[in-house]
């Protein structure tokens, strides 16, 4: 299943996509794309629903954030072999974890707002993992048993403010717009091998990343087994899990960074894609 919100900011209404890529209204059913939607039993009950008898939702509406805003939003950084190389940084012995600001999180295609002051707000596309039932001192073995879904994710970094300014990478991650998450939450049954996705990311036409989650340091299993040690992960919450190469920041002989008026296109095998304007703040 391919699961979404869509509406105004804030009025955002519950939605699946049937087999022909249309919208269908799931208010009838339920509330809206949380914990309990996206838990093993909300979500059987979603799966035993003919598309086709929901009301077709018409027009082009805007996409929200695929889940309602949850509980946690816990990032991975350097997780890719090939990006920690173009960063000139040494592989991790174990998962980096930051949490990135909730006021981050936004649609897919929401406008994104370079910061005032920016000199270097960069790009991140992210394989999103869903969490869709408690996760406490998980196993890797039980681990995916915890996974809803997966989705796109952009972490949009500001690299000045991250590595720069002092403190930890929480400054660079935070701002608002700087996590556009969606199209859809696709249920875990829909995806053969988590890790063997494709995923891209342009701007302004030009491609900035290739990659695949093939390269992954710590895979998905790895991941929530890992962070369940540290932190409780609540049903709705999302685990961004790193970037393959080809961030702005990277680029050589000289780093490429986000101006306003320019357009990002994010996607990831499977997953959809996204489409981004940056606006100045």
């Amino acid at each position: 299943m391919k699961l979404l919100r869509y509406g105004a900011i804030g009025a955002e209404k519950p939605g699946i996509l049937d087999a022909g890529g249309n919208i269908r209204d799931l208010s009838g059913v339920l509330g809206d794309i949380d914990g309990a939607a996206i838990s093993p039993a909300g979500l059987a009950k979603l799966a035993a629903l003919d598309p086709k008898q929901l009301p077709l939702v018409g027009g082009s509406p805007r996409l929200g954030a695929c889940v309602a805003r949850p509980l946690n939003f816990i990032c991975v950084g350097l997780n890719y072999a090939d990006h920690a190389a173009e960063s000139n940084l040494p592989v991790p012995k174990e998962p980096i974890l930051f949490i990135k600001s909730l006021s981050a999180y936004c649609g897919p295609n929401d406008t994104i707002m370079i910061p005032r002051n920016s000199k270097k707000t960069d790009w991140e596309v992210e394989l999103g993992v869903v969490i869709g039932s408690v996760c406490r001192y998980v196993s890797e073995a039980d681990a995916l048993d915890h996974v809803a879904g997966y989705c796109v994710i952009n972490d949009v970094s500001e690299r000045e403010f991250q590595t720069e300014r002092g403190g930890t990478w929480d400054k660079g991650k935070g701002r608002e717009t700087f996590g556009p998450t969606g199209p859809w939450l696709v249920t875990k049954d829909e995806i053969a091998d988590v890790q063997d996705l494709d995923m891209w990311l342009d701007v302004d036409g030009a491609p900035m990343q290739r990659g695949s989650t093939k390269t992954m340091i710590f895979n998905v299993k790895q991941l929530v087994s890992y962070i369940s040690q540290f932190i409780v992960l609540h049903p709705g919450d999302i685990i961004s899990t790193g970037t393959p190469p080809g961030v702005g920041m990277g680029k050589k002989p000289n780093p490429i960074y986000l101006t306003a008026g320019q357009t990002m296109r994010v996607g990831i095998q499977g997953l959809g894609e996204q489409n981004q304007v940056t606006v100045q703040a």
